[in-house]
């Protein structure tokens, strides 16, 4: 069989037609080697990015405490509200007076703590998410940079053309002819 596919040739013409038969084939359907490679670098770029964001630089001990702070208020509310349930069982008497103290708190006040919480903590979040490079933000100061490089390309001194320069140029004469 080798002898004779090499005397008339039929192994190369085999292989040619296998290649094109595979390259008609991979139109109708897709190439699953060339998609799982492309899933594959499509997964590890977005786990990179994924990485990237929560990548810190050297943060003081305050911003660690402040970070930590953070995390606390919903663990703090679930613990606390298990906690008062715990407290009314052991002590209901001193409960109901506690709670009744709380009742006496005006409601002003309570506005009041809830908008001094919510400035601070919300002014530090604001921070941080603009030194992050925060899209809206980071594209709003790209914006501005650029506008600032354009405006530092206006010539100085707008000395008036001279009538040479017109006599080259068609459309400075117009210009010129406009601009009176």
């Amino acid at each position: 069989m080798g002898l004779i596919s090499r005397l008339f040739g039929l192994g190369e013409v085999a292989r040619g037609v296998g290649a094109a038969v595979g390259g008609v084939a991979e139109v109708f359907t897709e190439n699953k080697t060339a998609r799982a490679r492309a899933d594959h670098e499509a997964f590890i770029a977005a786990i990179s990015q994924h990485g990237a964001e929560f990548a810190r630089g050297q943060r003081s001990a305050f911003d660690r405490l402040i970070d930590g702070a953070y995390r606390l208020p919903r663990p703090a509310r679930a613990l606390a509200t298990l906690g008062l349930f715990a407290y009314a069982m052991a002590d209901p008497i001193g409960f109901a007076a506690r709670m009744q103290g709380l009742a006496l708190v005006p409601e002003p006040l309570w506005w009041l703590a809830g908008a001094v919480i919510s400035f601070y903590f919300g002014a530090r979040e604001l921070h941080h998410a603009r030194g992050a490079g925060v899209p809206g933000v980071t594209v709003a100061r790209d914006v501005a940079r650029t506008i600032r490089d354009i405006e530092g390309m206006r010539p100085v001194d707008a000395a008036p053309r001279t009538t040479a320069e017109a006599d080259e140029n068609p459309v400075v004469a117009a210009w010129l002819a406009r601009s009176g």
